[in-house]
């Protein structure tokens, strides 16, 4: 039972919103379920709902709601809700039988035995998950299971909703601290899923029972407000309601014309978000009108037009185009009567069926047409979304990032735009083209350089609006891949989640050729039997000595600097020397003289000095074919200028004369130069991404870059870059020469 704090807040929230916190009504037995099942399922196996309720009784025996009541009333109270939603009796049994697995002695397995394996999965499907503690991330992790037990069956999450939606009418029975907890939990979860789902009529009480525990002196002002305003509405709202009777008269249509319930919530947030008086809102006067056909739907609509003048840009259109939940109806706001605003929806009795229970009335649908029998399968087409919130809760690894991610997911408004073949694509407001790029496909995301919306080029970042057409530009590039700076403006979990992996395979990808290469050229420099230790699996077994999965997960880590070249070296050559003893020790030098020094990528011959460490200066950068000196640095090896530099004249006096060497270009294959060029063009939009995909295309590495625009509107771009050979700078300038309004571009050779 409550402790006394408890009751003082539970009969205070009982005495504001009395429906509330009631006991189980006693007409929720069993008979009462399987009437309500069998008027939407009479060809149903109610043998199955019987069987699950004795069971449940029999495990849940002698235990207690916190209410004081038999345990039993709360599965009976899930079954009887998704009843109502006209769900069938399998999942009507997995309802009564959703916490005997967790609650009591009742094994899965012989559940499993005794009612077949679509209950059991249903049943696994909601077992909580009360036993596991992770502190900050335990109801991310909760939210996770039920996500993916939800992509295999979306009645998973309907049973999940109704057991949310009974323990929140008996709120009043939990400590106020709990009840808060749990109100806000679904506020932020189960609201936005019952509403993403189109369940209007649990996401609906679920926000007012949730309100009304959060914050019940002012749930309990708004009620008394619309009290005080009840008898001037319906006055008025009876005089809309008659004649609109009286266009559907003259059309000679039949239908049902009826005035929209207020719901609290919904008052509040307008009142809160939008900052909006009480008596703008509820003097909105809200009509449904429900017809028979989507032809009379359209009529209706011109007669009420006709009759009323209509507000701009209050109208649309969700037959033709559906919202993400399935959700169809025509929605019109007119100046009524007396000047008053009225919104109107009209909707056929199928569409308002829809509306109401959403998601629920496509399986009730489904079962009717199967003869009872459901398949258990992923989500249909027509309720992707649930595959794509599986698809990126797989790729979060953090359970706290992939609760931010639902949370946004499923309450974020949905902007609807086109593809230029007419296929409609949904996005998260605010979305750009790049997540568009995405939502088609991941490598068109990953290749992606430029956008076209409604016909005009736009910046990749440019927000996206309904009813926008977009066309995405793709580098033929094999190389091609994100950039980092998207992550600053896409706004689609699966755009940031596959950016983000590409980055990381990237990296992973460059760490391996770079241990590669690191290894190799430590080979070479202390002349060691290559293809002798290469034609063994002696790396294979030094991986497994240092515990790395595999070959590429060493080298990877020799090139990310977490494991020494000169370790794995001697590793190596200890274990061939092992294996093969006729052939004896492998000598592995700490270091091994050289005839003349050479820098493994530098391209630089030292003359008439040993193994030195040679660099290119950054000063000037220079490049095979410059006129180039050697500086012998303190402690830093020797510094390879070209011969006009700047800092080289610096040091040409008397003092440290003999500190200059004489060096030579030696390139090969492997030799890495670094180049500055500038770019100098007339400002326009696009420029920059213009040059970086000329830059790209010629597998340019861009290390960095600066941009400015002068008051004349004259761009001036300097990039830093590595190549290979002086040929393919200069097929690099003559190509970032043809762009567009470029004017000038040429190698900086100093700082």
């Amino acid at each position: 039972m409550a402790e006394p704090q408890s009751s003082s807040q539970g009969s205070s929230l009982r005495r504001l919103v009395p429906r509330i916190f009631s006991r189980a009504s006693r007409i929720n037995d069993v008979d009462n379920l399987i009437r309500t099942v069998r008027a939407n399922h009479p060809r149903g196996d109610f043998a199955v709902i019987e069987r699950a309720y004795a069971v449940a009784k029999q495990k849940h025996e002698g235990q207690k709601r916190q209410s004081g009541e038999p345990y039993i009333t709360h599965p009976l109270a899930v079954a009887q809700i998704l009843a109502e939603l006209g769900l069938g009796p399998r999942a009507v049994a997995a309802a009564l039988l959703h916490d005997t697995v967790e609650d009591t002695g009742y094994a899965l397995s012989e559940l499993t035995a005794e009612f077949g394996d679509e209950v059991a999965m249903l049943v696994d499907g909601v077992t909580k998950l009360d036993k596991v503690k992770y502190g900050e991330s335990a109801q991310a992790e909760t939210v996770r299971k039920m996500i993916v037990a939800m992509s295999k069956d979306i009645r998973v999450l309907l049973i999940k909703l109704a057991d949310r939606l009974h323990n929140a009418r008996t709120w009043g029975f939990v400590p106020p601290e709990k009840a808060a907890k749990k109100a806000k939990e679904t506020l932020e979860i189960y609201a936005p899923l019952a509403n993403r789902l189109g369940i209007q009529a649990i996401k609906s009480e679920l926000e007012d029972l949730s309100f009304a525990v959060l914050h019940p002196k002012i749930y309990n002002e708004i009620q008394s407000l619309i009290a005080q305003r009840t008898p001037q509405r319906e006055k008025y709202l009876n005089q809309v309601v008659e004649e609109i009777d009286e266009d559907l008269r003259d059309l000679r249509i039949r239908g049902t014309v009826v005035g929209r319930p207020k719901q609290l919530y919904s008052v509040y947030q307008k009142m809160v978000v939008r900052g909006r008086e009480f008596d703008d809102i509820y003097d909105l006067i809200g009509i449904r009108v429900i017809v028979a056909s989507v032809r009379d739907c359209y009529a209706v609509l011109g007669a009420i037009h006709a009759r009323w003048t209509p507000l701009p840009g209050r109208f649309k259109d969700y037959i033709a185009t559906p919202k993400f939940n399935l959700y169809q109806s025509l929605h019109t706001t007119v100046i009524g009567p007396a000047g008053r605003t009225v919104e109107i929806q009209i909707r056929t009795q199928e569409m308002h069926h829809q509306a109401e229970y959403g998601v629920a009335a496509h399986w009730m649908y489904k079962e009717r047409m199967n003869g009872g029998k459901t398949e258990v399968r992923a989500a249909d087409a027509d309720m992707a979304w649930l595959a794509h919130i599986s698809d990126w809760q797989a790729e979060t690894a953090d359970p706290g990032e992939f609760l931010d991610s639902l949370r946004f997911e499923i309450g974020a408004k949905e902007v609807y735009v086109f593809t230029p073949k007419g296929r409609v694509i949904g996005l998260p407001a605010d979305a750009s083209p790049v997540d568009f790029a995405y939502a088609v496909h991941t490598e068109i995301g990953h290749r992606t350089m430029g956008a076209k919306v409604n016909g005009r080029l736009v910046p990749l970042e440019s927000e996206l609006k309904s009813g926008d057409v977009v066309e995405v530009f793709t580098s033929k590039n094999p190389d091609a891949g994100p950039s980092q700076d998207w992550l600053g403006f896409v706004k689609s979990t699966r755009a940031r989640n596959k950016i983000r992996g590409w980055f990381t395979k990237e990296r992973r990808e460059e760490a391996i050729e770079q241990g590669k290469e690191a290894i190799a050229r430590a080979m070479r420099r202390q002349n060691l039997p290559l293809q002798r230790l290469m034609s063994q699996d002696s790396f294979a077994e030094v991986a497994r000595q240092l515990r790395y999965e595999d070959v590429s997960a060493l080298y990877a880590a020799v090139g990310e600097g977490h494991v020494s070249t000169q370790s794995v070296l001697e590793k190596v050559t200890a274990l061939v020397a092992a294996n093969d003893p006729a052939t004896g020790p492998i000598d592995v030098p700490g270091h091994t003289q050289a005839r003349e020094s050479r820098s493994g990528d530098s391209g630089i011959l030292v003359r008439g000095a040993s193994d030195i460490l040679v660099k290119l200066a950054k000063c000037c950068t220079p490049v095979p074919g410059d006129q180039i000196v050697g500086f012998v640095t303190r402690g830093s090896g020797v510094s390879v200028h070209r011969a006009d530099c700047v800092n080289i004249k610096a040091l040409s006096g008397d003092a440290e004369q003999e500190r200059f060497v004489d060096v030579s270009w030696a390139p090969t294959t492997k030799s890495v130069f670094r180049v500055q060029i500038q770019v100098e063009a007339l400002d326009r939009s696009g420029l920059l991404s213009d040059v970086t995909r000329v830059l790209s295309e010629h597998h340019v590495n861009i290390l960095s870059a600066t941009v400015s625009t002068t008051d004349e509107r004259l761009a001036l771009s300097r990039f830093v870059f590595e190549m290979g050979d002086a040929v393919h700078l200069d097929r690099v300038l003559n190509a970032v020469r043809r762009i567009d309004a470029v004017y000038d571009v040429y190698r900086v050779t100093s700082s």
